[in-house]
């Protein structure tokens, strides 16, 4: 790989951009301006839009009347390194390893970011001018929750209008192996709380007596699912879409069996819902979970309490059809039902979002399809993730119009994780990519 494009990438990385952390608000900003300098010298149009949070980044080719326009979203903040500990070297120092760039955010977002960046840089040196008309859209806050993403683009639809949105924040099945996701599952996170005593009991004096809002609460969060681990609250799967034979038929060549899911987990036994496949439970099949426990004495040794207190937080993940909304009013009433009377119950909602779906062989999905078969030179797979990406929602329900989610992550990249890496190879195949993209949706 030349050099000019590894110390681009490398100089993007080394930028600490955590915008949940508010002391590094003066790197993500930089980072920010950085990508502004880098678009400008491509010579496209480019600024930056400060937010009540963190800036988003705007950039645009001069528009050619006649020609579709592409939006490609990305984001250029990452998650906290923690724990540092774990690092084998500097977070935001990038280092290369076997093929392997090492840095926060090598992966998620901004490897597969600058690869789109860098495809349209490489397209303009070459010929001039590019197929399709482009807008770039990096926002800052993607790992916090994109919280000031949707008011943007609605106070900015028109400068954003376009024909079609693709990202790159999804990813592979495997090493060479190119995925198109064209589905993605919603989600819902709820908390539920119990209180009892105004303080906690000696379980000595009252064992016996007062409410244990754990013990209830455990029973409660028992009552999620039946003995085959369907979910068993009422209404849950009134609205889910099944499965399609397709579906079924494409994921089963993929290599997902069960034995691949034992390894990515370091499992000896998986478990879930009867009647699927592991990686039609993972991709295709809606779950409650139960993220976290907590009340009562939690440090060392014992402390014989009976807690004034229990809660656990709750996500749902949702597939096509299902809405946060209607699902959020089913669990509401499940726990009001099975709630004893002997404690009072709070229930807190969360973030949410919609369930994600687009048609794989509509006319954009095919040439994305012959995209992916010249970039990589085999046929891709067509998957749905079990993840969520909230704000699909905001950019689809906006601007009006389709989504293509072409991502190069591998499985073991660790994004999120410490020791985040990006082969080189997907980081190069990334630019040939964006250009076979943009010539495939140019004769769509």
């Amino acid at each position: 790989m030349s050099t000019p494009f590894l110390e681009d990438y490398f100089a993007f990385l080394r930028f600490q951009s955590v915008s949940t952390e508010p002391a590094l608000a003066p790197q993500v900003a930089a980072c920010a301006e950085w990508l502004e300098r880098k678009f400008r010298a491509m010579g496209l149009e480019a600024r930056v839009y400060p937010t009540a949070g963190h800036p988003i980044v705007v950039a645009r080719s001069t528009p050619k009347p006649g020609r579709r326009t592409l939006l490609i979203y990305g984001h250029y903040d990452v998650q906290p390194a923690d724990p540092l500990e774990e690092w084998h070297t500097p977070p935001f120092e990038p280092t290369v390893r076997d093929g392997l760039v090492y840095a926060r955010g090598a992966t998620d977002n901004k490897g597969q970011l600058l690869a789109h960046i860098l495809g349209v840089e490489k397209t303009l040196r070459e010929r001039g001018e590019l197929p399709v008309n482009i807008i770039f859209l990096a926002e800052g806050e993607e790992e916090s929750g994109s919280e000031h993403l949707a008011a943007f683009l609605e106070a900015h639809r028109e400068e954003l209008r376009c024909d079609l949105i693709a990202i790159s924040d999804t990813g592979m099945v495997a090493r060479g192996l190119p995925s198109l996701t064209y589905g993605l599952r919603g989600i819902l996170a709820m908390e539920v709380r119990l209180h009892g005593a105004e303080t906690d009991l000696h379980s000595g004096l009252y064992g016996g007596v007062a409410p244990n809002p754990a013990t209830l609460l455990a029973r409660m969060l028992a009552t999620l699912h039946d003995a085959d681990f369907r979910v068993a609250i009422p209404g849950f799967y009134d609205d889910v879409a099944p499965l399609q034979a397709w579906e079924r038929k494409e994921w089963a060549r993929l290599p997902l069996d069960e034995a691949f899911f034992k390894e990515a987990i370091h499992s000896q036994a998986l478990l879930g819902e009867g009647g699927y496949t592991p990686v039609e439970r993972a991709w295709g099949r809606p779950t409650a979970e139960i993220n976290g426990i907590g009340g009562g004495y939690q440090g060392s040794g014992s402390k014989t309490v009976i807690p004034r207190e229990a809660f656990a937080k709750l996500s749902f993940r949702l597939v096509p059809n299902q809405k946060p909304a209607q699902i959020e009013a089913c669990v509401r009433a499940h726990l009001e039902r099975v709630c004893p009377p002997q404690v009072r119950m709070e229930i807190l909602t969360g973030h949410g979002g919609q369930p994600f779906l687009c048609d794989p062989n509509g006319p954009d999905g095919l040439a994305a399809r012959r995209a992916l078969v010249r970039t990589w030179g085999v046929e891709p797979a067509l998957i749905r993730e079990g993840g969520s990406i909230p704000i699909l929602e905001a950019l689809r329900g906006t601007l009006g119009v389709e989504i293509l989610l072409l991502g190069m992550a591998l499985p073991d990249c660790a994004c999120h994780a410490p020791n985040e890496s990006f082969p080189l190879e997907n980081f190069e195949a990334g630019m040939r990519l964006n250009q076979a993209l943009l010539e495939e949706l140019a004769r769509a």
